[in-house]
């Protein structure tokens, strides 16, 4: 292949090896979060919910910003675990039309025993995530410089693709 060529190419080996990882995680906690009892996207919800900003208010409409979700969408989600005692929803004081949303006790549990089970996964798997994507921020990084690239965080070494 053409050498200005491949210096104009996308690294696609660091970019399918990222995502490889990620989607190694993501099943990881998929498969987690059903051997818990609740669905993937219940977990999310409970996580955005309680990692909310302090400055953001748990309305639907900004868990479906966070979740990257239709509002009807967050609706339906927000209902499934209302029914089953893992989140309630109150309307302010200030404004009876406006709708939040706040864990409960059973949420929050299922929720920290989740989270410590994440933090143990990434413990084990964080690393080699890390280095994927590492790899594909020097890869953006030789894209812009010219094909030099940092190859440990301490150095510059020419990119050599074959």
């Amino acid at each position: 292949m053409d050498r200005s060529r491949e210096q104009d190419s996308p690294d696609y080996t660091a970019l399918a090896a990222f995502r490889y990882e990620i989607r190694r995680f993501l099943h990881f906690s998929e498969e987690a979060a059903r051997n818990s009892g609740i669905e993937p996207q219940q977990h999310q919800l409970l996580l955005a919910l309680k990692g909310l900003a302090p400055d953001k208010r748990p309305t639907i409409t900004t868990l479906a910003e966070r979740m990257q979700l239709q509002h009807h969408s967050a609706v339906e989600l927000i209902n499934r675990l209302a029914r089953r005692g893992f989140v309630r929803r109150y309307r302010s004081r200030a404004d009876k039309r406006q709708v939040y949303v706040r864990l409960t006790k059973n949420g929050e549990d299922i929720l920290r025993q989740l989270s410590f089970h994440h933090l143990h996964e990434f413990k084990t798997t964080g690393p080699t995530l890390a280095r994927a994507l590492n790899t594909v921020i020097s890869s953006a990084e030789a894209s812009d410089s010219g094909g030099v690239s940092p190859t440990d965080g301490n150095e510059n070494q020419q990119r050599v693709k074959s």
